[in-house]
């Protein structure tokens, strides 16, 4: 299978499985509207599919949504291989991805450095 199948395949099963999760159409009550779906790597037979998801809300309850969504995963899978016109849909299988919550804690930590901003010292004056 072509590299650039298999990613197309990745990107629509992450806008599939995001809208699901926004819609509120997985029931588990762990799922939560704030789980960001980051990124689908689908291999290259198409049998399965690495789901990495993230949210700003806190290590635990990021955890506990994703296996909020692999509990989901059967339904999830029947869903998408409705929607999805594949004839062999892949497997998945979720992750918790700690980039986002990463950059999140860089960026509070590079705004709390109280750094002043540099001044003119090319002798010009306003006025």
């Amino acid at each position: 299978m072509s590299e650039f199948r298999t990613s197309r395949v990745g990107e629509q099963i992450r806008e599939e499985i995001s809208t699901m999760i926004m819609t509120g159409k997985i029931k588990d009550s762990r799922v939560s509207s704030f789980l960001s779906v980051n990124s689908v790597v689908v291999s290259s037979d198409l049998s399965h599919a690495k789901v990495y998801v993230s949210s700003f809300m806190d290590e635990h309850k990021t955890k506990q949504g994703v296996r909020g969504l692999e509990n989901a995963g059967g339904f999830i899978r029947t869903m998408l291989s409705k929607k999805m016109h594949i004839r062999k849909f892949p497997e998945l299988k979720f992750f918790y991805d700690k980039n986002m919550k990463a950059g999140f804690d860089m960026i509070k930590k590079l705004d709390a450095l109280e750094i002043s901003p540099a001044t003119e010292e090319d002798g010009s004056a306003e006025g």
